[in-house]
């Protein structure tokens, strides 16, 4: 009897503590769906290419792109395409690269000197750069620019992304012959086109899922040089369209306005070249636009627009 009533006692006892454990236990957590990684927003990129006094029509060009809100994350210039790129990167409209064009003149750019390397020093155009961003440097313009230029020990091309934003520029514009090198932490530069007339690789390197690329040295002038200057020129725009046909070739989107009527050292007809820029670029945005929406459909969001940049 006495036994009975202490089995009863334990069981009881461990039936209470069997309840208790139960019911301390930890609820079982539902499972949370797994979150994908949101996609990488696109970069597109703007590459401005070589080409004297036809960049003029760069500025035609981005009037077009910011009319159509085309979205640009990254701006790439060799030579020409660095002046108005550092402009554009620093925070300039469209409209105002065009007030600036058309009162621009050739001495607020060259300082002519007796011929040591060159016969334009270069501190005139670099000093020019530095008062229009306010002597912003490269890594803080409203938009990321790269400067391409040559370096003339290694003959390779140098892409200056930080610094004085004057100094790139001119290194970038160097044009063997008619600018004098530029000498930077001891290395002496010289024009981009020497190398990369059109950094379309070099976009990519930066990370560039879109290239939109302005090519203003393949559609040549066809008349006859005059002058040592003319000659110069002359055998620099011929450099520049055989080296970039290959990059050209690599872009995701060409613009080519046709400004062969414009001689390199020709400063008279930039209103033409600005109008050739707007016209080329119009015939280009449907191509643009498809890229872009192709690469939205595949849930790839664009970046930012020119106008919303600012």
């Amino acid at each position: 009897m006495r036994g009975s009533l202490v089995s009863a006692a334990l069981l009881l006892v461990l039936s209470a503590l069997a309840v208790l454990i139960v019911s301390c236990a930890p609820a079982a957590t539902p499972a949370l769906p797994v979150r994908q990684p949101a996609p990488r927003p696109v970069k597109v990129a703007l590459v401005l290419g070589a080409g004297a006094a036809r960049g003029f029509a760069h500025i035609g060009v981005i009037k077009v792109l910011e009319e159509n809100h085309v979205p640009i994350n990254m701006v790439f210039g060799t030579s020409a395409g660095s002046l108005v790129g550092s402009l554009f990167a620093y925070g300039y409209s469209p409209y105002q690269l065009q007030k600036m064009a058309i009162s621009i003149k050739k001495s607020d750019l060259a300082d002519f000197a007796l011929p040591d390397g060159g016969f334009i020093k270069g501190q005139k155009l670099q000093d020019f750069v530095d008062r229009a961003v306010r002597y912003t440097p490269m890594q803080k313009l409203k938009i990321p620019f790269y400067a391409v230029s040559t370096d003339i020990n290694t003959g390779k091309e140098v892409v200056f992304g930080k610094g004085d934003t004057g100094m790139a520029v001119r290194a970038s514009c160097s044009i063997p012959g008619i600018f004098q090198p530029v000498d930077i932490g001891g290395q002496m530069y010289v024009d981009g086109g020497v190398t990369c007339p059109l950094p379309v690789e070099e976009a990519r390197r930066y990370g560039a899922d879109l290239v939109i690329a302005v090519d203003i040295s393949s559609d040549m002038d066809t008349s006859r040089p005059d002058g040592i200057m003319g000659i110069l020129f002359k055998t620099v725009d011929v450099m520049y369209a055989e080296l970039e046909k290959e990059d050209a070739s690599k872009a995701d989107v060409l613009i080519r306005p046709r400004v062969g009527m414009i001689g390199s050292g020709d400063f008279s007809k930039r209103d033409l070249a600005i109008m050739e820029g707007e016209k080329a670029a119009w015939k280009a945005m449907p191509e643009i636009m498809r890229k872009l929406n192709a690469l939205k459909a595949e849930g790839r969001p664009a970046g930012y627009s020119l106008s919303l940049a600012r």
